[in-house]
């Protein structure tokens, strides 16, 4: 068990963990290294694992209409964002049917990213 459980934090790096000394013998970070804001830096990161997160909760939660909904009205197909009257267009079920499954599918998003 130690064995995995090491074996999974084996690459994972603090942003304040010293990499090295510079010319000076100072020692050097990665935060260093990056040339940014502590907080900016967070703040992408974090990012970064929410969008992930979301994404995997988009595959792993909804249905396939529901996914095929929210790709589609939020661009993450092609970076087109679409009108609920295009995707029901597209669909041949009415707006209103669209506006009720993306309710929906938020809804469950919303749960699971709370998880």
């Amino acid at each position: 068990m130690t064995i995995r459980s090491n074996k999974k934090i084996k690459n994972e790096y603090s942003l304040q963990e010293p990499i090295g000394t510079d010319q000076e013998g100072n020692e050097i970070s990665l935060l260093d290294i990056l040339g940014t804001d502590y907080d900016e830096v967070v703040n992408q990161v974090d990012l970064k694992l929410q969008t992930k997160k979301l994404y995997r909760c988009i595959d792993d939660v909804l249905k396939d209409r529901e996914k095929l909904i929210i790709q589609l009205r939020y661009g993450l197909i092609d970076g087109e964002f679409r009108t609920q009257r295009e995707i029901a267009n597209s669909l041949g079920i009415s707006r209103s049917y669209v506006s009720r499954i993306e309710s929906r599918a938020i809804k469950k998003l919303n749960r699971a990213m709370s998880k």
